[in-house]
């Protein structure tokens, strides 16, 4: 008997040993079971959108980007991100960057597009940079009689009057705003403000909410805000954040939980593509 058959006999009388009792020295093999979906029948239906393809392609959204890098390294974060909300049990983060110009808003959009297209996981993202709002413009929402977070913050709409589902992914749900809003600090601290929050984490099938927000270092929101989630994703510019202002925003986030940073526009690439995706805020 040649010594590649010996091998294979051995092989094999393992294998069969191996179903009538575990190895010694080896953990028997664990049968794990998926997790059932959430029931999409229980999840309430907003306001339907019928979004322009061309607007989507321009603003380098995801479902409409023909980058198969930037699609890969986007599911690559959505992993990362859900394993840590799942570990700590948190439901809700904010997204920010430490100055303009990073790509924060653009990265908000394109992770909840990828984590609405995990069949387990629901998702909203709503517009909280009331200074300089920027979805709407990315997503190519708007229109006459469109109402947004603005409405409702001033009691002229609730929660159903102001949440799109914008069709590209079922489990996605948005809310936008129009409008800048002065004040906006003490908004994001108001009873109206606290009330939409717990609204949303009512919704069933729950939901991870994703709050896109002002650069940490351009004002005090992220701050003011931060009782209202779990955490912080943070995102920075290769070649656009500084050094000074990266060490400032690390003081400040030492009193947040921090979900991660995402580096954007890194020039580094390999044979993979996953660090090719370049964004603009």
């Amino acid at each position: 008997m040649s010594i590649i058959e010996e091998a294979v006999r051995k092989s094999a009388e393992q294998r069969r040993r191996g179903q009538a009792e575990p190895q010694a020295g080896r953990r028997p093999t664990r049968r794990v079971t998926a997790a059932p979906a959430p029931d999409a029948a229980s999840a309430r239906r907003f306001r339907s959108l019928a979004l322009d393809p061309q607007t989507l392609e321009h603003g380098r959204i995801i479902s409409h980007l023909n980058d198969e890098g930037a699609r890969r390294a986007y599911k690559i974060l959505r992993t990362r991100v859900l394993r840590r909300l799942q570990t700590n049990q948190w439901n809700a983060f904010a997204v920010t960057g430490v100055s303009p110009g990073e790509g924060k808003t653009l990265t908000a959009i394109n992770l909840a597009l990828a984590l609405a297209q995990d069949i387990n996981t629901w998702v909203f993202l709503i517009d909280l940079d009331l200074e300089r709002p920027r979805i709407a413009e990315y997503l190519g929402i708007g229109g006459a009689g469109a109402k947004g977070l603005s409405d409702y913050l001033d009691g002229r709409a609730d929660l159903e009057d102001i949440a799109y589902s914008p069709g590209i992914v079922e489990r996605l749900a948005v809310i936008p705003n129009f409008e800048h809003m002065p004040q906006s600090s003490e908004l994001l601290t108001s009873p109206r403000m606290l009330e939409l929050m717990q609204a949303l984490e009512a919704e069933t099938p729950r939901r991870i909410v994703i709050a896109d927000m002002p650069p940490i270092l351009a004002a005090d929101h992220v701050l003011a805000f931060a009782p209202q989630v779990d955490g912080v994703l943070l995102v920075v510019g290769e070649g656009t954040t500084e050094r000074d202002a990266l060490r400032s925003a690390k003081e400040v986030l030492a009193e947040m939980n921090l979900v991660g940073v995402v580096l954007n526009r890194a020039s580094e690439r390999n044979e993979y593509a996953y660090y090719s995706y370049s964004a603009a805020s």
